[in-house]
This record gives C-alpha cells, sequence and structure tokens, in this order.
C-alpha cells in the first residue's frame, strides 16, 4: 500500500483512510459497536488515529534505525492492523527504512508515528502520539547491544519530574 492509499476494508473494518472522513458513527454503523480503546495524532494534528482493540504493552528499541526515526529510543505499542483507522489529510508519507520495514510520519511536522514490518498482522504506533491515558506500561527493550554509546540504564541518572528548577544541570560544559 502507498502513500496515498485507497480505503481498505479488512473484516469488515477500515485497515487504513487517507484523504476521507472518519467519524465513530461510521465505524459503530460498520460494527455495530463503538469500542474506542485509544487514540492519538501527530504534533500538529494533521494525522489522527483510533484504535478499536486492544494495544500491546510498549516496546523499547534501541536499534540504529529506530533512534535514527525518532530522535531517541523508539517507544512503541501495536494493534491489529483492522483496529486501526487513519485520517491523514494527505499528510501521512511512508518512507521504507529496510527491505522489510516501512515507516509512517506526518509529512507536514515530522513526527514519527508507525511502524509497519511486512507480512505481520499488527502495526506498530509510536507510544508517545497516544492520547492520555494509555493505561499501558513496558514490556520490553530491544537491541540493547545496538544501544547509543550514551544510553544509560534506569538509575544511573538524576532523574525529574518536569523540567528541572536549576536549568544550569543541563548546560552545555565548558571547553
Amino acid at each position: 500500500m502507498g502513500e496515498n492509499a485507497e480505503v481498505e476494508f479488512t473484516a469488515g473494518a477500515f485497515r487504513f483512510l487517507t484523504g476521507r472522513s472518519w467519524n465513530s458513527s461510521l465505524w459503530t454503523l460498520m460494527n455495530g459497536k463503538n469500542d474506542l480503546t485509544a487514540s492519538g495524532r501527530c504534533l500538529c494534528g494533521e494525522v489522527t488515529y483510533e484504535v478499536r482493540g486492544p494495544l500491546r504493552g510498549i516496546v523499547e528499541c534501541h536499534c540504529k534505525t529506530c533512534r535514527r526515526f525518532s530522535g531517541g529510543l523508539w517507544h512503541a505499542t501495536a494493534a491489529a492492523r483492522e483496529a486501526i483507522a487513519i485520517q491523514d489529510n494527505g499528510s501521512l508519507k511512508w518512507y521504507r527504512s529496510s527491505e522489510r520495514v516501512r515507516r509512517g510520519f506526518c509529512g507536514n511536522c515530522g513526527s514519527s508515528l508507525f511502524w509497519d514490518r511486512d507480512g505481520l498482522t499488527f502495526l506498530g504506533i509510536a507510544a508517545g502520539t497516544l492520547d492520555d491515558p494509555t493505561n499501558l506500561t513496558m514490556m520490553a527493550r530491544l537491541f540493547l547491544a545496538h544501544g547509543a554509546d550514551y544510553y544509560a540504564s534506569t538509575g544511573q541518572l538524576p532523574e525529574y519530574r518536569e523540567y528541572p528548577d536549576d536549568p544550569s544541570l543541563l548546560k552545555i560544559p565548558d571547553e
């Protein structure tokens, strides 16, 4: 499916919805229930999605490709393809990052949104794009051997619930 995909139906549900209007009443009409599990969007709001089915716990990936795609560690949940409805008004773009994987992002604001590996029944969803509350927990860390040299395990660094009161803690060291 290319970046200008048509509406696809799988088992009576939208798989992807591009350039078309989406609303919960349409889902309810097609499936007989309104069982929204989660929703989310990119930073600018041009790409939105709804999930109507279970979400997997969060996986953290340290591979170089995920780090380059996300600008840091990739944190993702996943859902069955037929449970995800995407509305993008033409802004959703896909980049084939390897022979088997493509990644979806907003062409307007650049938000990293989706991970799609050929042959799998689920679509990875960037955890940071989910609306709160997610009610999800971390379930695994992958490719730790490929992690960046600056990565430190939890508990080895100071942690702050918000931006630190003393911003000098984050200053650039003198040369």
